[in-house]
């Protein structure tokens, strides 16, 4: 006879968020919506889906259930999926399977009597693309709303065009430890907000900040010094306090040196992260008779209840996704963690008794942290995101009901990457083919590299490949991707494990039937007179054989370095890349490449780079994964970046021009032309003069004194005079002066005949006859009383004109000149032309200056006139000896 389950009602009538369930129902009755904020450990993630779906009663084990609905839980990570199911069928006195169910991305477990399904939001996302009216699913609940992730914020967007377009029935809850509930109760609806109390046990901080300062994060590079401190502040914290120790770190690879520094500490050791095994996950997750430092990622933030813990360490790094558009590299940076972060991470040690966070940093260091962690949608690659909302009907998402809007540059880059795989049209709506891309639960760019690398390789191949470059591979495979399928496949480690369950996965999704399957539909439009299709490498989806070999030849299958280029290649046609030598690469995206000492990809004359990233002020990338490609596999992958023409620019001083075929920034053939386009030449000399500066051309000293007026004229005067102060300005208006002899000059030296005044001349105010007045409001020459003409210098640095005139020659002056009504700086000079004083009021220094000027001069120069009066005095530049005669 078979024992029904019996709930487990104790444990579900003490959950604290019990208190808030009824006000939660009664909201989501009337409204259709709410939001429901609840702090970790009250049950929010598995009480109230239960009380939801019907399984028990909202009051408590004395009430009845209410209504039975069919309910979807999406969770933003695969681990807190299993373990929220897991969680709520134990509380149900069942097994994963029966009431409730979930399903992750290659495992699912529910059964005809599911009730209520755990999904991943990625999981939901792809259920809602096939089936817009989500039949069968009376309620949504978001859970984790706060950690704003691309996927969650996609599907509650398009959740709510649900509801607001085909099933106004459908009931969405938001709920989260901490959020912003006003921002998701208006993005709801003006949805009703829910709080619950949780049981707050006390848990005390303690600062532990390194003794010597360390390197802040660096891409993704953590200061070892960094790492160290955290594990000798868990050996500290284990001998200071009792109970199971919770350290939060940024990474897979942070972890795993962390562990290898806590040999010898009495307990057990565990790694819990999102690729750990699931029996590692589900040991973290599982009470123990013995003490355990569990090593962990963001993942145990918040969704996950791991019991034991009363100590917390926490690094305070985080990892959050960077993009950079402009050179296609995309990865993972480590950054500090925000305050929230912080408070989810100290909330961990309070989740069942009193407990202690070690905070690796100052305390005065924490009020300078940001609040918030970033939303994805700022800082992430949305390419994946503009294919789900051109498949949604929205391709440019502003339709669609979000938190925050996607940046318009990160969704122009987007929409240029899903041109290239052929995903949507120029319009920017879904292809056939972007359709069946955004069913594979894939970025597009691999979901690209999968449909095209089928046709060349066949399912099972091209999916195995695809399955390392979505999720990488460990470190210790190297940076050969061959290599590191060939390590996968012998492998039996727990990365090779979930491999071969994704590769699977993908090659079922390959092998299904649906449109658009080869090389030859999707990049039709990009590869269009490319040249690519001259090479030989894959072509119209039919195999053969090139240089290296890729397809299947008739000589059998093609190797394992071939292919791996191939698919990498397809992935990644921007990072396509040529040799440089000493283990230096040009990709096609303009960008260097560098790999390690070390690797045996070095001597490559060509890469397909896979995984790669870009410290900051950093000119180069990091190789971490690539493949040995040659050059006709980089112009099959990305043809669309094949250029041929001729290239006509100002280099090393001079100009070049060229007939040049590219494959993007990788110049791959260059010969001389004999004849180039003229405006090519043109743009280019042009190129030169904004290089170099207008210094190319011939300046004499008279074409220098007219540029100085005219610039002294147009400060003073305004227009119509020209601004010719600046070689941009002067270069913006080549067409009114510099031609006809820019358009006949062909190289370096013909700018060099240009007589500069002459063209000059060519922008004066002829048409208003202002022109005429050149030497009446600005002259070259000023007459002084002895008769003598000296030329005035229009370019001084203060703007002011000088004049600069041997003292005795202006005797009898008494007022200083003045040009266009601006009085001239006189300089006046000894009778050897050296600077003796300088005055811009001329009656002022015969009255004062000239006194103590006179005393100096007259010892040191006698033979020249003196006078006391200099006002009455005859100008001269003589000696008294030669007035005399």
């Amino acid at each position: 006879m078979t024992r029904t389950p019996e709930p487990r009602t104790a444990d579900l009538d003490s959950l604290p968020v019990r208190e808030a369930v009824p006000e939660l129902v009664a909201a989501l009755d009337a409204r259709g919506t709410a939001v429901l904020c609840a702090p970790p450990g009250t049950g929010k993630t598995t009480l109230v889906p239960l009380v939801l779906a019907g399984l028990v009663g909202p009051a408590g084990s004395g009430s009845a259930p209410g209504p039975r609905r069919r309910v979807v839980v999406a969770e933003p990570r695969r681990i807190a999926a299993r373990a929220a199911a897991r969680r709520m069928a134990w509380l149900l006195g069942e097994q994963v399977g029966a009431s409730v169910g979930f399903t992750v991305r290659g495992e699912r477990v529910v059964g005809p009597s599911t009730v209520i399904e755990v999904v991943t939001t990625g999981v939901l996302l792809q259920r809602l693309q096939r089936d817009q009216e989500l039949s069968g699913t009376d309620l949504v609940i978001l859970d984790e709303c706060h950690e704003r992730h691309l996927d969650a914020d996609t599907v509650a967007a398009f959740l709510l065009d649900v509801r607001e377009t085909l099933r106004p029935e459908l009931r969405l809850l938001a709920a989260s430890a901490t959020t912003d509930a006003a921002g998701w109760a208006r993005l709801l609806g003006d949805a009703p907000v829910v709080e619950a109390a949780g049981v707050s046990h006390p848990v005390e901080t303690v600062w532990a900040p390194p003794v010597r300062p360390v390197r802040p994060p660096h891409g993704m590079r953590v200061d070892p010094a960094q790492l160290t401190h955290v594990a000798s502040v868990v050996r500290r914290a284990l001998a200071e306090r009792s109970g199971d120790l919770l350290c939060f770190l940024p990474g897979v690879g942070e972890i795993a040196r962390v562990a290898g520094q806590l040999g010898g500490v009495d307990a057990e050791v565990l790694q819990m992260h999102g690729r750990a095994p699931a029996s590692v996950q589900d040991a973290a997750l599982s009470p123990a008779p013995h003490r355990r430092v569990i090593l962990s990622t963001a993942v145990a933030e918040s969704s996950l209840t791991v019991p034991g813990v009363r100590i917390v360490v926490d690094s305070g790094l985080a990892r959050e996704p960077r993009v950079d558009h402009a050179r296609g590299l995309g990865a993972l940076a480590t950054v500090r963690a925000s305050r929230a972060a912080g408070r989810q991470r100290a909330g961990r040690a309070g989740r069942e008794a009193p407990g202690t966070v070690y905070r690796c940093w100052a305390e005065a260091e924490d009020g300078r942290l940001p609040a918030y962690p970033s939303p994805e949608i700022r800082i992430a690659d949305l390419a994946q995101f503009a294919l789900q909302a051109a498949c949604w009907g929205d391709p440019d998402a502003t339709g669609l009901a979000l938190l925050d809007p996607p940046p318009a540059g990160a969704m122009a880059a987007a929409r240029e990457v899903l041109l290239a795989v052929g995903a949507v049209s120029p319009a920017g709506r879904p292809t056939p083919r972007g359709l069946r891309m955004a069913r594979l639960g894939l970025h597009p760019r691999l979901a690209r590299a999968l449909l095209d690398g089928s046709a060349a390789l066949g399912p099972r191949r091209a999916a195995e490949l695809v399955a390392l470059l979505s999720e990488e591979p460990p470190r210790e495979y190297g940076d050969d991707l061959a290599a590191a399928w060939r390590r996968a496949l012998a492998g039996g480690d727990p990365y090779a494990s979930r491999w071969r369950a994704e590769a699977r996965r993908l090659e079922r999704a390959a092998g299904e039937r649906g449109p658009a399957t080869g090389l030859e539909n999707p990049a039709r439009p990009a590869f269009e007179g490319t040249g690519a299709q001259r090479t030989s490498g894959v072509r119209g989806g039919a195999p053969v054989s090139g240089r290296g070999g890729v397809g299947e030849s008739p000589a059998g299958p093609v190797p394992h370095d071939a292919a791996a280029g191939l698919v990498a290649a397809l992935a990644f046609p921007e990072r396509v890349a040529r040799a440089k030598g000493q283990g230096a690469f040009l990709m096609a995206s303009g960008t260097g490449a560098e790999l390690g000492e070390g690797s045996g990809l070095r001597s490559a004359p060509w890469l397909a780079v896979a995984v790669a990233d870009r410290p900051p002020h950093s000119a180069s990338a990091g190789v971490r994964l690539a493949a040995l490609i040659d050059e006709d596999t980089a112009r099959t992958a990305a043809g669309h970046l094949f250029r041929e023409g001729e290239e006509v620019h100002w280099e090393d001083g001079d100009l070049v021009a060229r007939r040049v075929t590219r494959l993007g920034a990788i110049e791959l053939t260059a010969r001389p032309l004999r004849d180039p386009d003229r405006a090519l030449v043109r743009a280019a000399l042009i190129e030169g003069l904004r290089t170099e500066g207008l210094g190319l051309l011939r300046w004499t000293p008279d074409s220098r004194a007219l540029r100085d007026r005219l610039g002294f004229l147009h400060r003073t005067l305004g227009p119509p005079w020209p601004d010719v102060a600046d070689d941009g300005e002067l270069l913006e208006r080549a067409d009114a002066w510099l031609e006809p002899e820019l358009s006949r000059a062909r190289r370096r030296g013909d700018l060099a005949r240009i007589e500069a005044g002459q063209a000059l001349n060519r922008l004066l105010p002829w048409a208003t006859g202002e022109a005429a007045r050149l030497d009446e409001l600005a002259p070259e020459r000023i007459e002084v009383p002895s008769g003598s003409r000296i030329r005035v210098d229009y370019g001084a640095e203060h703007g002011q004109p000088v004049l600069a005139v041997k003292l005795q020659e202006l005797f009898g002056l008494a007022e200083t000149p003045r040009v266009a009504g601006v009085p001239v700086l006189v300089h006046l000079l000894s009778p050897a032309g050296r600077p003796a004083a300088v005055t811009a009021d001329l009656a002022s220094f015969w009255q004062g200056g000239y006194r103590a000027v006179r005393a100096e001069l007259r010892g040191r120069y006698p033979k020249h006139p003196w006078p006391e009066d200099p006002a009455t005095a005859e100008p001269t530049r003589y000696t008294n000896a030669r007035l005399k005669r």
